[in-house]
């Protein structure tokens, strides 16, 4: 039989790992919720989207699916299965099908993230050509994705940051969660990584629930409050 209460599922972005989520798992674990981090491989959007989906699949019962930054893009893909009863977005992408992040972020003036990307070959098995990782520069990274985060701790996140491949930006979302599952957005007024226009306009575009925050693009690592209350209202709301 299978459990009422819901798993959250916690998806995270580029240029970081599930471990951007350490302030927020704890308050969660210690509300007898289930939790998953799985590690996204940050290859492509439809790879990425089919990877995570198949951790969902694997879960008993219902399903709350939170995703940060490019980790929005992957829920907007994967949070079409049928145990997912809810979508949060945290200074993330809300894509429309068949738009991709390049698209999305086009409709607005660039972030200072753009002019501080590190692009770096890296070798595709079974193929003559590379792929290119996009990552932060090191040293302005504290600055674009970790403003307000402890400055010693952004120093080690930004030499473990997961790159993204650059396929992920261009490749468009093949369907579109957020138009069929009750969603939520928190918006990262001071986000440096990706434009605030943009998280408003795809929250707004999807008729979620939305807040905003006085924050860096890493909201769950310096407001784990605020992120904890919007899941936790998202569960209330898909409570049975």
């Amino acid at each position: 039989m299978a459990k009422s209460s819901p798993t959250v599922v916690l998806v995270h972005g580029a240029f970081a790992d599930a471990s951007s989520f350490a302030q927020v798992i704890p308050e969660l674990l210690s509300e007898g919720l289930s939790v998953v981090a799985p590690a996204v491989p940050n290859r492509t959007l439809s790879g990425d989207a089919a990877y995570v989906a198949s951790v969902i699949r694997q879960i008993d019962g219902p399903v709350v699916l939170v995703g940060h930054s490019y980790g929005g893009a992957v829920i907007t893909v994967a949070g079409v299965e049928g145990n997912v009863k809810a979508l949060v977005y945290l200074s993330a992408y809300a894509l429309e099908e068949n738009e991709s992040l390049g698209q999305l972020q086009g409709k607005f003036p660039d972030s200072p993230l753009a002019a501080a990307l590190v692009y770096t070959p890296f070798p595709i098995e079974g193929s003559a050509e590379n792929g290119t990782d996009v990552s932060v520069d090191v040293e302005k990274f504290p600055y674009i994705f970790a403003g307000d985060v402890d400055p010693d701790l952004a120093k080690v996140l930004a030499v473990s940051q997961r790159p993204l491949a650059a396929a992920a930006f261009t490749e468009g979302a093949s369907v579109a969660a957020w138009k069929t599952k009750p969603s939520w957005g928190s918006v990262s007024i001071n986000d440096r990584t990706i434009n605030p226009d943009v998280e408003r306009f795809g929250y707004s575009r999807a008729g979620m629930t939305t807040i905003e925050v006085e924050s860096s693009h890493l909201v769950m690592l310096s407001h784990p409050k605020e992120v904890t209350d919007l899941i936790r209202e998202a569960i209330a709301a898909v409570q049975p």
